[in-house]
C-alpha cells in the first residue's frame, strides 16, 4: 500500500494551529464546531462514506434508512439551541408517549408528562403515571421505593459511587426488595433499551443515572421527542458541516479510518495520524498536527491503540479504555402493504423469547413522519406503515439471516402489540448489523473509562462514554446531549490549556455550555440530609445493607 504525507493546505502561522478529530457523531461535530469557531485548523476524519449527511443512507431500492431511531429528550439545552443557531426550522415532533408490549399485550405507557398537572419531583412522575401500568400490582409498583433513596445515595461521594459501580445492576434491585414483576416488567426493558445490556451485565451507577431522568429529575424530564422527517444527519450535521467548511475552512476526510498516532517518545507531543482508506486501502500521514480529539467508542480504540505502541505506552488509560467491552446493535425497517393503526408510534418489547436476550423497539415511522410520508418510500407511491425496528445486546439477533429477523418481527413480536400486523404482508425490507457499535458500561467499568484528558496533553476524548470529571453534563449514560456537550468541553479543554490556538488568539474563545436544570429543591434537601446522616453511620464502620 502507497503511503505520502498529506500536511495541512495552509500554514500554521496563518491558521492557527491543527487539530484532527476523530469521530463524527454528535461528539466529533461538537469539537469540530467548538473549535473551528475558535479559529482553529479542522480535519475531521471518519469511516463513513459521507459524515456530513449531504448524501443520505439509502437501501438498495432507494428508499431512505437510519441507524437507530433516537429521540431528543426536554432536558437538551445545547442540540435545542444548536437547532435554533442552524436556523432549520421545524424539525421535531411533538412530545410523544412511548409503549411496552410484552407477550401479554400492552404492559405500560409512558406519558407526556408535561401534559400533566406539575407537582414536585417524584410525586409528580408518581400521580402522571397511576393509570400507565395496566397489569403490574401496585404493591410491585411501591416495591421501587428503595431505589429512589439510592439514587439520592448515588453522588454522596466518589467512594461511594464506585461502590455502586462495582455492584451489577441486578444485584441492587433484589437488595433492595425491588418485586420481581417490577424489574422484568419495567425496569429490565428500559435498561435494555436505555444501556443496551440487561441489569445483571450493567454497572448499578449507570443505572441509576438512567433511571434518575425517569424518577427524579423534573416530572417532564423524561418527555421524548423524535425526528419528523429524513434523518437526524441530514437535518443537523449537514447544515452545520456546510457552515463549519464555508466559514472556517473545516476539512472532512469521509471513507477514512484513523489507523495510528504517532507520539514522541521523549516529549509525549502527537506529531502527525496515519490515515487508511476505507475503499482503497491507501495509507496517507497527516502531518503538522498539534492536538488530536479521539471521538471514537471502545471499539475504534482499541484498533487505534493496537497500532499507536508509543501513544499507548505514553497514556495507559486509553490501553484500559479500550479493553472495556461493546455491544452488538441490529437495525432493520419494514415497509408494508397496509396501515396498521397501532395507538403509540414509538414502542419496547419486553420479555418476548424471540429477542434472545436482546432490547427491541419499534417505531411507525409513517405516524412520526407522517407530513413526509412521501419520502420514507422514495421514488414508489405509499402502500402502508413504516416500520423501524433496533435490537441492542442484539448478538442472537445479529446471526440470524435477513429474513428470519423479518419473519421474527412479523410473526413472533409485532403481532402481540397489534393483530393487524398478522394480515400484512412487507413489501421492502433492510436489515444492518453493527457489530460493538455502542458501549458497555459493565460493573467496575466507570474507572476505565476515558477521562476527557488523557496523560498526553494534547490528546483529548469525547463521547458519552466519558469522565468529564468537573465538566460533567447530563446523564453520564449514552444520549446525544452528553456525547454533543463533550465535544465541545474537548475543544474547551485545549483552548482553556493553551494548547492550541485560533489565527487571531485574541478571539480564540471557549464555546459556550448551556447547563441543563438544577434538581428541585427537594431533591437537593434530600441529597444533603443524606449526606449528614451517612456521613456520622460510617464513622461507626457502618454502612448501607446492599453493599453487602
Amino acid at each position: 500500500m502507497q503511503e505520502r504525507a498529506m500536511p495541512h493546505n495552509t500554514s500554521a502561522g496563518q491558521r492557527g494551529s491543527h487539530v484532527v478529530v476523530i469521530g463524527a457523531g454528535w461528539a466529533g461535530w461538537g469539537a469540530a464546531k467548538g473549535l473551528c469557531e475558535a479559529g482553529v485548523r479542522v480535519t475531521l476524519v471518519d469511516g463513513m462514506a459521507d459524515p456530513t449527511g449531504s448524501q443520505p443512507v439509502t437501501t438498495k431500492s432507494g428508499k431512505p434508512f437510519e441507524a437507530g431511531t433516537r429521540g431528543f429528550w426536554k432536558d437538551y439545552p445545547n442540540i435545542n439551541a444548536l437547532t435554533e443557531e442552524l436556523d432549520v426550522g421545524s424539525i421535531y415532533t411533538g412530545f410523544t408517549t412511548s409503549a411496552f408490549w410484552s407477550p401479554d399485550g400492552l404492559e405500560a405507557t409512558a406519558p407526556v408528562f408535561g401534559e400533566s398537572p406539575q407537582w414536585p419531583s417524584p410525586l409528580g412522575q408518581v400521580l402522571a403515571t397511576v393509570t400507565n401500568f395496566k397489569r403490574l400490582p401496585v404493591r410491585d409498583r411501591l416495591s421501587i421505593a428503595g431505589l429512589l433513596y439510592a439514587i439520592l445515595d448515588l453522588n454522596r461521594s466518589d467512594r461511594v459511587f464506585q461502590h455502586y459501580d462495582d455492584l451489577n445492576a441486578q444485584a441492587l434491585f433484589v437488595r433492595l426488595g425491588i418485586s420481581d414483576r417490577m424489574i422484568d416488567d419495567f425496569l429490565r426493558p428500559t435498561l435494555l433499551v436505555g444501556l443496551f445490556k440487561p441489569p445483571e451485565e450493567l454497572s448499578a451507577a449507570v443505572a441509576m443515572e438512567l433511571l434518575y431522568y425517569y424518577a427524579l429529575a423534573h416530572q417532564d424530564s423524561f418527555d421524548v421527542r423524535w425526528i419528523k422527517s429524513k434523518s437526524i444527519a441530514e437535518h443537523l450535521f449537514q447544515p452545520l458541516s456546510r457552515r463549519l467548511v464555508a466559514r472556517h475552512d473545516l476539512r472532512v476526510l469521509g471513507g477514512t479510518l484513523a489507523r495510528r498516532l504517532h507520539v514522541s517518545a521523549a516529549t509525549h507531543v502527537v506529531r502527525s495520524v496515519e490515515l487508511q482508506d476505507v475503499r482503497t486501502g491507501d495509507i496517507t500521514v497527516l502531518e503538522d498536527v498539534d492536538a488530536v480529539v479521539l471521538a471514537v467508542g471502545a471499539k475504534g480504540l482499541k484498533a487505534l491503540m493496537s497500532e499507536s505502541p508509543e501513544c499507548s505506552k505514553a497514556a495507559p488509560e486509553l490501553v484500559a479504555a479500550a479493553s472495556l467491552g461493546s455491544i452488538d446493535v441490529v437495525s432493520s425497517r419494514l415497509w408494508l402493504d397496509r396501515y396498521v393503526p397501532i395507538a403509540y408510534p414509538a414502542n419496547v418489547f419486553s420479555r418476548f423469547s424471540a429477542l434472545q436476550g436482546a432490547g427491541g423497539t419499534f417505531f411507525m415511522l409513517d405516524q412520526l413522519q407522517r407530513d413526509s410520508e412521501q419520502a420514507l418510500w422514495g421514488d414508489e407511491p405509499p402502500q402502508g406503515s413504516v416500520v423501524a425496528s433496533d435490537f441492542y445486546n442484539a448478538a442472537g439477533i445479529a446471526a440470524m439471516p435477513d429474513q428470519e429477523i423479518m419473519d421474527c418481527l412479523m410473526h413472533q413480536l409485532l403481532p402481540f402489540t397489534h393483530p393487524e400486523f398478522r394480515n400484512a404482508k412487507v413489501v421492502d425490507a433492510e436489515v444492518r448489523r453493527y457489530p460493538g457499535s455502542v458501549s458497555h458500561f459493565s460493573p467496575g467499568s466507570f474507572r476505565k473509562r476515558p477521562p476527557l484528558e488523557t496523560s498526553i496533553p494534547s490528546i483529548v476524548c469525547a463521547g458519552d462514554w466519558v469522565r468529564m470529571g468537573d465538566r460533567e453534563h447530563g446523564a453520564k449514560g449514552l444520549c446525544q446531549e452528553r456525547a454533543y456537550v463533550c465535544g465541545l468541553e474537548a475543544a474547551n479543554s485545549l483552548i482553556r490549556r493553551n494548547l492550541v490556538k485560533g489565527s487571531d488568539p485574541s478571539k480564540t474563545l471557549q464555546h459556550p455550555v448551556i447547563p441543563i436544570r438544577a434538581d428541585e429543591p427537594q431533591v437537593v434537601l434530600g441529597r444533603a440530609l443524606n449526606k449528614l446522616v451517612m456521613g456520622p453511620i460510617e464513622g461507626f464502620g457502618l454502612k448501607l445493607p446492599w453493599f453487602g
